[in-house]
């Protein structure tokens, strides 16, 4: 569908709102990067052929991409390996942009974190970010299919009671904008780790969370995502 750009402001009304973390709440690029660079030495991978896979998924599913032979045992003792690695390396760990003063302006019970991670490396990094974690998040451990499924979101439209239908996804990766599509939710992506032609999926494409406005309705809430900040939206898609 077409693109229009520049854009005007736009209003998003919803019940719920699930966040992607790495690109959208916090930044640990370097740590993924390095974390696992260092596990494909150890077992003689090319590290550049992860670091193309790697963002977005599972680490799972990853580790399953680059030895497909892994038995269910292997793959399960790889994946500790991984995630020692990951855990351990919080350098360079940043908040992103707009990130805290969005979340202090959400209900707390109407939001939720959907990850591709582990649920311990994901409470590691979001402690690290300082970021205030909801008690239940849905991480890589809690479902069978990872992003780009549709079944990660389901399950975070379920820990809010809400359908997913009437919930905002914000993600930043190619992967997470098809799981949030196919679970039925309005889809925000920001560009802070592919390009706008990657995202082309979303409903909507943005620099980042800085700047964007919340208002409470009766029946939920309003998101309301400003000209500024627009860089893409697909023409008679739902809002």
């Amino acid at each position: 569908m077409d693109l229009q750009s520049p854009l005007p402001a736009v209003e998003i009304h919803c019940k719920g709102v699930l966040f992607d973390m790495d690109g959208i709440l916090i930044s640990s690029i370097g740590s993924v990067d390095r974390s696992w660079s260092t596990y494909c030495r150890l077992r003689g991978i090319e590290p550049q052929r992860a670091l193309e896979i790697v963002h977005g998924c599972r680490a799972q599913d990853t580790l399953l991409r680059l030895n497909p032979h892994l038995s269910e045992a292997e793959a399960a003792a790889e994946l500790k390996i991984i995630e020692d690695l990951e855990v351990a390396d919080t350098e360079g760990l940043v908040v992103l942009p707009g990130v805290l003063d969005l979340l202090q302006s959400l209900p707390r019970d109407r939001w939720t974190v959907v990850t591709s991670a582990t649920e311990r490396l994901a409470r590691v990094r979001l402690a690290a970010g300082g970021i205030p974690v909801p008690a239940r998040i849905v991480t890589g451990d809690d479902v069978a299919l990872g992003k780009p499924h549709p079944d990660p979101f389901l399950a975070g439209a379920r820990l809010l009671g809400v359908p997913a239908e009437d919930c905002v996804v914000f993600e930043d990766a190619a992967s997470g904008v098809k799981a949030g599509r196919a679970a039925g939710a309005t889809v925000v992506a920001t560009t802070f780790s592919h390009t706008l032609e990657a995202l082309s999926e979303a409903h909507y494409r943005i620099a980042g969370l800085r700047g964007l406005r919340v208002a409470s309705t009766a029946d939920g809430m309003t998101l309301l995502l400003t000209g500024g900040a627009l860089l893409g939206s697909r023409r008679g898609e739902k809002a």
